[in-house]
């Protein structure tokens, strides 16, 4: 089975709060085990885990890491980085050769990214040459990595849950 987990890097908790907290959200829905956060918010540590508990699964959130250091924990492990970015080689192009991959770890930036990072990633994607957003990127890269595969999972241990239905809406366990 093939293991994604995503790094967030750039984020300013000044500003970003909201969408690297769904960056964290897309993650989990969209099939990666966890998010390490390259910066200091426990903020969006807490809002994530508290919708792993009421929710289910078993995804992380590692908040305050160094994003180089995770990198290069991530290759000695044996796992592959996929930097998504609008300047990388086309993900159609790219996506089975990713998928051979058993781990990967998918870098979204927020602010400016570092050039190092460009350098070190096994992989620079780009989902679409067009200006949009970090989670659409991820959404739809985790997408075509899991095949759809990811959008029908079941997740242990959750205290809510959907039911599908043609109208209107249904939620067990509130």
């Amino acid at each position: 089975m093939r293991e994604a987990c995503v790094l967030r890097i750039g984020h300013r908790p000044e500003r970003d709060q909201r969408v690297t907290t769904h960056v964290g959200l897309a993650a989990r829905a969209f099939g990666a085990r966890g998010m390490y956060l390259a910066a200091d918010d426990p903020g969006v540590k807490r809002s994530i885990d508290d919708v792993v508990v009421r929710w289910g699964g078993d995804f992380f959130v590692e908040n305050n890491v160094s994003w180089r250091r995770c990198i290069q924990q991530w290759k000695r492990d044996g796992g592959k980085v996929v930097h998504l970015t609008m300047y990388g080689l086309r993900m159609t192009d790219e996506i089975a050769a990713v998928r051979k991959e058993e781990r990967v770890l998918v870098v979204v930036g927020a602010e400016k990214v570092p050039g190092e990072v460009y350098g070190v990633a096994d992989y620079n994607i780009s989902v679409t040459t067009q200006p949009h957003s970090e989670i659409s990127s991820l959404g739809v890269f985790l997408d075509h990595l899991f095949e759809g595969e990811e959008l029908n999972r079941e997740y242990p241990g959750a205290a809510m849950k959907i039911t599908p239905m043609d109208r209107g809406k249904a939620r067990r366990g509130e």
